[in-house]
């Protein structure tokens, strides 16, 4: 009977033995998100953050070589008629906008490049004083420039080409001491009409430009 029992409860103890070795532990599966949330914590979704930028000023341009220069009152013409002393010979614009010569009389002038204005003589020319006429202008003296406000010798000034208004500051004796540097005010009469802006002091200047320096309150 006793050696039943031991019988009994070494088969007992084989199969429990023999169970242990058939069950397999749990494994568990992470994948690279997982190891990153336990490295570093929970990844947070990214929002967009919508920064708020200062625009940037406005940029005025006055380039002086965009446009072909357009003539007015104040301006001093070379006009050549090739072969013909008599005609050849300096013309001013006059207040009206035109100029005076020979034969033809009065020329319109404001509004045109020079080369407007030689095309416009030859075509008048050629209406029974001159068979075939060959004319050049162009400009001799520019008409001047005006510059106001909180300068040493504010007035009129003879034009200089690529004039800036830092230069033309300097031509009118620099800035008084009530002068407000930052605020410099342009005036130009174009063929769009009349355009005013402030501009900095490296701006190109054009004939017949009205340059206002403001004065400062404190």
């Amino acid at each position: 009977m006793q050696r039943s029992r031991a019988r009994l409860t070494w088969l007992l103890l084989a199969l429990v033995v023999s169970g242990c070795m058939r069950t397999t532990a749990p494994v568990a599966v992470i994948d690279n998100g997982s190891l990153d949330a336990i490295a570093y914590g929970p990844v947070q979704p990214v929002r967009a953050v919508s920064v708020a930028t200062t625009p940037a000023p406005p940029v005025y341009s006055y380039a002086a070589h965009d446009e072909p220069y357009r003539l007015d009152a104040g301006d001093r013409l070379r006009i050549v008629v090739y072969g013909q002393e008599g005609l050849t010979n300096t013309y001013a614009v006059d207040a009206g906008g035109s100029i005076t010569m020979p034969l033809i009389g009065a020329v319109r002038a404001r509004g045109l490049t020079p080369n407007g204005l030689a095309a416009t003589i030859t075509s008048r020319l050629k209406n029974g004083y001159l068979r075939e006429p060959h004319v050049a202008a162009e400009v001799e003296t520019y008409r001047p420039f005006f510059i106001l406000g909180e300068v040493a010798a504010p007035g009129q000034y003879p034009y200089v080409p690529n004039m800036t208004v830092e230069s033309a500051v300097a031509i009118a004796g620099g800035f008084t001491p009530r002068a407000l540097r930052s605020s410099i005010k342009l005036t130009r009469i174009g063929e769009a009409g009349t355009a005013q802006a402030v501009v900095p002091p490296g701006t190109l200047l054009k004939p017949g430009d009205t340059v206002v320096v403001a004065e400062r309150w404190f």
